[in-house]
């Protein structure tokens, strides 16, 4: 597929912030920080974003901060520390929906990177406040970067720090055409890339290629890297590429894809145009699925 000209900036991936680690590990600075009076602080319910009168994000000074809740420092920008609240929201906090995620995708590139990190950090402190060397409990360190299962708490003294979960999502190209697939999940007509978690030991190439033979039954060649998104629904990050079969016979999986099937580029142009007579409806834009699309699109003008 020919090499990507225009530069993507999917949802959630345009942050600006310094994320600051030097200070992160100075308990000192940490405590400079949060003490500024110019300190801000992410107001959030639950896991999910409050919005001030404009649609952005709401913040409120950090000096409000709960004093029974640690905080979360985002990052630094003009000599202001923004921080969000660790509040144990975590699964228990309101799940993500598409009205919401369509409202984050309004979102200046910069808030709704900001949220994305605090959305994925407050929700991993939630779930993982005993340790799984031990079993003890955990504190929050490095400004919510890391927990610690702390010897003078009676604990092992190990360190555990956030994860990101890798997914490649994926386009396949065969005849000029794309093959896009509908999860049982998915609204009817709604059409998306293929996509499935990396597991241990495994490339990027090498998932691609797995997912694809597993979910669509096509061997492919030629893969190449597009962008990435970070996707804080938990705490994903999804690598999007595209490749290249020459066999477009599809055997799907049927417990994981309901309908499949390739599409023509005026078919996709009318689908990404919001066509109601378009054979499908195109991810949201949002999603890096769309940003993948526009990439493919993008190749054949």
């Amino acid at each position: 597929m020919p090499t990507a000209v225009k530069t993507i900036v999917p949802t959630f991936a345009g942050g600006t912030l310094d994320r600051a680690d030097q200070v992160r590990v100075n308990p000192d600075k940490l405590r400079a920080a949060m003490m500024n009076p110019r300190a801000k602080l992410l107001k959030l319910d639950g896991l999910n974003p409050i919005f001030n009168d404009h649609g952005e994000l709401a913040w409120g000074a950090a000096y409000e901060a709960s004093p029974d809740n640690d905080l979360l420092l985002l990052g630094i920008e003009d000599d202001i520390s923004y921080f969000a609240e660790l509040n144990g929201a975590g699964d228990a906090g309101p799940a993500a929906n598409r009205a919401l995620w369509q409202t984050l995708g309004g979102l200046p590139a910069d808030q709704a990177a900001i949220y994305a990190t605090a959305r994925s950090l407050v929700d991993w402190h939630a779930r993982h406040q005993f340790c799984a060397q031990c079993g003890q409990p955990t504190q929050s360190r490095k400004g919510g970067w890391a927990r610690l299962c702390d010897r003078d708490n009676g604990g092992c003294g190990a360190e555990h720090f956030p994860r990101t979960d890798p997914v490649a999502i994926m386009l396949s190209e065969c005849e000029g055409k794309v093959l896009l697939g509908r999860q049982p999940r998915f609204p009817p007509k709604s059409f998306s890339a293929l996509a499935g978690f990396l597991e241990p030991g495994e490339s990027i190439e090498g998932c691609v290629k797995r997912e694809l033979f597993e979910e669509a039954g096509i061997k492919v060649r030629d893969v190449r890297y597009v962008a990435s998104q970070p996707w804080p629904f938990p705490s994903s990050l999804m690598i999007a590429c595209t490749s290249v079969t020459d066999d477009p016979t599809l055997t799907l999986d049927e417990e994981e894809i309901e309908e499949a099937a390739w599409f023509s580029v005026d078919e996709v142009k009318a689908a990404m145009a919001g066509d109601p007579a378009a054979p499908f409806v195109a991810p949201p834009p949002f999603a890096i699925a769309h940003d993948l699309l526009r990439h493919w699109l993008d190749g054949k003008d």
